[in-house]
């Protein structure tokens, strides 16, 4: 079983503030810093560092993307698929407050880019059984979803952002959903309590598995049949960037290397706990060896 992650690729500028930017305010930050990141790039570091065969597919601006694909390859990442194309990389402004939390402004760049020969050509290297992560900033998403489901491949979605464009795809070929409690209650279509959504989503799509992150307050996973409840890691947050990017990692890290579901769910949840106690997103992802080794 392989892993293909079909995903963003950005730069990411961030400026450590007092508080959130608000409409009409100027004001100085008191930082600033520059990172590699986009929920596809950490998504495949934390595979990758988490002992994970990956292949990363997207694309690059030509002239500013060779950092993101240096580290990738640091990290263990296969970037045989990645296209360079001669726009920019996509990239984000970061806001980081003083508590650790943070708010994204994205533009999407090269990573809406994706061609459907980049689609055929990359799935041509992977076959049944293989997993295909996406998230939702990328284009060509139904493309690349009714293409996997055909080769007979298991697809996980991390469906951020949630928008109406993301609603419209066939959301009844993936096989498993890995979402905040936000994403679920706009998926689903109601307000509903975090208990309720993971159930609510199998019931609208019963193929597939719900892993429902909470935060601070852990994670429920259900698969129709069982349900698990992980509790959060207490630790002192610097910056909550990359913490939902790790757990997925290594969530399907862990689940690929034939881990119990509850094993699984211990070690991403420490993971995403070692990740909000360093600076920026892909910095702070850490190893396996690492997360072994931790004693929170």
């Amino acid at each position: 079983m392989r892993i293909l992650n079909f995903g963003s690729l950005n730069i990411d500028n961030v400026y450590a503030v007092d508080h959130f930017i608000r409409p009409g305010e100027t004001m100085s930050s008191l930082g600033m810093e520059v990172f590699c990141g986009g929920k596809g790039l950490n998504q495949s570091i934390a595979m990758a560092r988490a002992g994970a065969q990956v292949w990363h597919a997207g694309a690059v601006g030509r002239n500013d993307g060779k950092k993101l694909l240096e580290l990738l390859a640091e990290s263990g990442v296969n970037t045989d698929f990645v296209r360079k194309t001669d726009g920019v990389s996509g990239h984000t402004i970061i806001q980081v407050d003083k508590n650790g939390q943070n708010c994204i402004l994205l533009f999407g760049g090269a990573n809406q880019e994706i061609t459907p020969e980049q689609v055929d050509e990359t799935l041509a290297h992977f076959e049944e059984g293989d997993i295909l992560l996406l998230q939702n900033e990328i284009n060509g998403l139904a493309g690349l979803i009714k293409k996997a489901a055909e080769k007979g491949m298991k697809i996980y979605l991390n469906p951020s952002p949630v928008t109406g464009e993301l609603l419209e795809l066939p959301l009844e070929l993936v096989d498993c959903f890995i979402l905040n409690e936000i994403e679920g209650a706009d998926i689903c279509g109601q307000e509903a309590k975090e208990e309720e959504i993971p159930q609510l989503l199998h019931e609208k799509y019963p193929r597939a598995v719900i892993l429902l992150t909470l935060g601070s307050r852990g994670c429920i996973y259900y698969d129709g049949e069982n349900r698990y409840e992980q509790p959060a890691f207490c630790v002192e947050a610097v910056d909550t960037t990359a913490a939902g990017d790790t757990f997925t990692g290594y969530f399907i890290a862990s689940a690929v290397k034939g881990n119990s579901v509850p094993d699984a769910l211990l070690k991403a949840a420490k993971a995403a706990a070692i990740t909000v106690m360093g600076k920026g997103a892909a910095p702070s992802i850490p190893w396996d060896k690492q997360v072994e080794e931790a004693r929170l």
